[in-house]
């Protein structure tokens, strides 16, 4: 039948990455912001840009699945490591590994492309979990906050997948 779509299909999204509008941005932590792509609530993943415009330690974190990242904008390394993320580079996190983001002092804004499934696992220095995010509590975050800019709540629902 024609322009019908089988019940487990998703319709296909495209939308300008980088956004002209600020409120599409939401605010993560001071001078952090997330710009949501895609939100896949049947598999558990998520693809976003994260923007940085603040030097200095974001957050202590693992992940149980996989990440990838590709580096759009600035630089950013990680304190386990000795390589540095920049414009251009393309970064694999592997699943259970410990690592903590940090933004250089010269870098005046970083924008990183992530495609992550499962979760994020936020630690502290003790390796104690101190917080959670998954493809749902980013979907709240993104409904709060539209809500608050005056997108409304379900400018969110053209990236749930």
């Amino acid at each position: 039948m024609k322009g019908s779509t089988h019940p487990l299909a998703v319709p296909e999204i495209a939308v300008v990455a980088v956004p002209s509008d600020e409120r599409v941005w939401v605010p993560q932590a001071e001078g952090v912001w997330f710009r949501p792509l895609m939100l896949n609530t049947r598999q558990g993943q998520w693809c976003n840009l994260l923007r940085v415009r603040r030097a200095g330690i974001l957050s202590r974190h693992l992940h149980p699945s996989p990440v990838h990242g590709y580096v759009i904008k600035g630089r950013w390394h990680y304190l386990e490591h000795d390589w540095v993320a920049e414009t251009g580079s393309y970064v694999f996190e592997p699943p259970g590994e410990i690592h903590t983001l940090t933004v250089p002092e010269d870098c005046e804004e970083m924008i990183t492309f992530f495609n992550i499934s499962g979760c994020m696992i936020y630690l502290d220095e003790n390796n104690r979990q101190v917080g959670l995010e998954d493809v749902f509590t980013k979907i709240d975050m993104c409904r709060r906050h539209y809500v608050n800019v005056g997108l409304g709540a379900d400018y969110v629902d053209q990236f749930v997948r």
